[in-house]
């Protein structure tokens, strides 16, 4: 138990490190081509990679189940909030930096507890306190002279609480149906939003597809395909918390990149809000949850 646990939280770390790194093919790609339309083929790469996948299994459990009215539903519902949540981050890319777009992305980390506020669900203190340094955290990062924030920033923001409820919905689906059939249609979801929104609004050409070849490439078979193949793979043998904590690391790696690829850096401020949102999102998922009582016990039962 133990080695499958650590292997777990080795997979899940190198799932952060390609997240966290794709910031920055996500950004140098529109040196090229419009954000829509790395979007898209970001995600039709990713289609392919899972390919094989639904190819070469032997159906068992909920692979077995056939492509039923529920299945599409979820995919589609999937894909729809991972296509806007995608989108807002890739626009947001075009102005703010690759720092900010990782740590406040990663705040859906707290923005899913408090999603769940609406379907009954209490947040314990953690959540609270978590929520609060993250906004503090927030705020050192993002607001500059004059209380100004840079658009980008507010996209990101967005973003993020699309993020939760695509967290929300992955959880809800996934239970119920098989993840890799879940995962082939969200994708091919998001690539045709994607594809769409870059045919109304973006100038395609082949040469500049070319130009961003590498970093669709790095975007689409190693962050979407790999990257989610070995989040699956893991957390079959992890538990939800250190998942959610390991993941969350995505927000530093990325900066990490920025800085080594993108000469990016923040003044002292900024780099004290980066610590403050990453101590946030660990105090979220690490404080001690108040066991439930029978009065909880018996709400759920009702509900």
């Amino acid at each position: 138990m133990k080695r499958q646990a650590l292997r777990a939280d080795l997979l899940m770390l190198i799932t952060a490190m390609i997240w966290g790194s794709a910031f920055v093919a996500q950004r140098m790609g529109m040196d090229h081509i419009g954000p829509y339309l790395f979007s898209g083929l970001r995600f039709v790469l990713g289609s392919l990679v899972l390919l094989p996948l639904l190819m070469l299994r032997k159906p068992a459990g909920a692979a077995a189940q056939p492509l039923n009215r529920g299945l599409w539903i979820g995919g589609g519902l999937m894909g729809l909030a991972l296509a806007l949540g995608i989108n807002l981050q890739q626009v947001g890319l075009l102005f703010t930096s690759v720092t900010n777009s990782g740590f406040i992305t990663g705040l859906y980390v707290i923005i899913v507890p408090l999603l769940g506020l609406l379907f009954g669900q209490r947040a314990g203190f953690g959540i609270w306190l978590g929520a609060a340094l993250a906004v503090v955290g927030m705020f050192l990062l993002s607001v500059g002279e004059n209380f100004q924030v840079a658009s980008g920033d507010w996209l990101q923001l967005a973003g993020a609480f699309v993020w939760g409820a695509h967290v929300l919905l992955v959880g809800f689906f996934a239970s119920r149906y098989d993840a890799i059939r879940l995962s082939a249609i969200q994708f091919a979801v998001c690539a045709l939003i994607s594809l769409g929104l870059a045919a109304a609004f973006e100038d395609i050409r082949w040469d500049a597809i070319l130009a961003a070849a590498p970093a669709v490439i790095y975007g689409g078979l190693i962050s979407v395909g790999v990257g989610y193949t070995l989040q699956v793979i893991a957390q079959k043998d992890a538990i939800a918390s250190h998942a959610a904590i390991i993941l969350s690391l995505e927000a530093v790696f990325a900066a990490l990149a920025g800085a080594l690829f993108l000469d990016e850096a923040l003044q002292l401020r900024g780099y004290l809000g980066c610590a403050l949102m990453l101590a946030g999102m660990l105090v979220a998922q690490l404080w001690p949850q108040k066991p439930a009582t029978n009065d909880d016990a018996t709400q759920a039962q009702e509900a």
